[in-house]
């Protein structure tokens, strides 16, 4: 039997990446099991939003930090309501930026995938932090998905995040961890990360914020573009090993967060994944 399923995010001056978020999540699990929290009484919903639920809320200017705890816990308390009010039975928690896909060799969607799996208050992908090889990709084509442009990642402990949850939990800051809850890393699933998926969006984004900012990216890069076009991309067979090292190591500063011992690997992404439509 299908479970109930919905899916939260919070965004701000992000129509791009929710447009795709909305679309993505709402195509797995339909538009009205979306909840959408935008970041100030000025912001427009994406014209593909269809019975999502969407409220906006006054926006309020804060420290990174601040606001960071600010949001994690609206989005702890929409889980909440919508596992104990509206009944729902597993709650999908990210960033507009982020993907979680089945590994496409099932042959299963997102929907019929966490309904089959025994799940233990929490679920998590493998991270794939992608980015530009500045090398080998041209600019971002918009009106196209994401994995027909761009095939290489970096292995990310920082994007294995527990964004599955089938309980009410406390979030720590941007997804990133559940106080007091152990890791549970499933083998078909994977969180994508696109925030550095084009330069030029980069660039575009830090010209809103100042010269300043667009010669510190011009002059130092992007930290995952750079991985991405200067190191080795490996195979397939690293996705794995991550897989298992995260599984076991956890940095000694957060224990309730995975390691992969300082490790960097850049991987090419499985041609298959084109499939999930990202």
């Amino acid at each position: 039997m299908t479970k109930r399923i919905a899916a939260i995010t919070m965004a701000r001056n992000d129509e791009f990446f929710l447009s795709r978020w909305i679309k993505y999540y709402g195509d797995q699990i339909g538009t009205e099991n979306l909840y959408i929290y935008l970041d100030g009484l000025d912001q427009d919903a994406p014209e593909n939003s269809g019975d999502a639920h969407i409220t906006k809320l006054p926006h309020t200017d804060m420290s990174r930090s601040a606001g960071d705890k600010y949001r994690i816990g609206l989005m702890s308390d929409l889980a909440q309501k919508l596992l104990d009010q509206e009944k729902y039975d597993i709650v999908i928690g990210c960033d507009a930026d982020e993907f979680l896909i089945v590994d496409p060799a099932l042959n299963m969607g997102l929907a019929e995938y966490l309904s089959s799996k025994q799940i233990n208050t929490t679920v998590s992908g493998l991270g794939l932090d992608v980015g530009q090889h500045m090398t080998h990709e041209k600019t971002l084509d918009t009106s196209k998905p994401f994995l027909a442009q761009r095939a290489y990642a970096l292995l990310s402990t920082r994007y294995t995040k527990p964004v599955v949850i089938n309980r009410p939990v406390r979030w720590g800051s941007g997804f990133h961890s559940i106080n007091g809850k152990n890791f549970h890393i499933d083998s078909n699933l994977y969180l994508l990360h696109f925030g550095a998926v084009d330069m030029d969006m980069l660039v575009a984004k830090a010209a809103s914020r100042g010269a300043d900012w667009v010669n510190h990216l011009r002059r130092r890069g992007n930290g995952t573009i750079n991985d991405v076009t200067s190191r080795r991309a490996h195979d397939e067979r690293w996705i794995k090993i991550a897989r298992v090292m995260q599984r076991i190591f956890r940095p000694i500063y957060a224990f309730d967060k995975p390691g992969m011992l300082g490790i960097k690997r850049v991987v090419k992404i499985p041609t298959r994944f084109q499939k999930s439509g990202v």
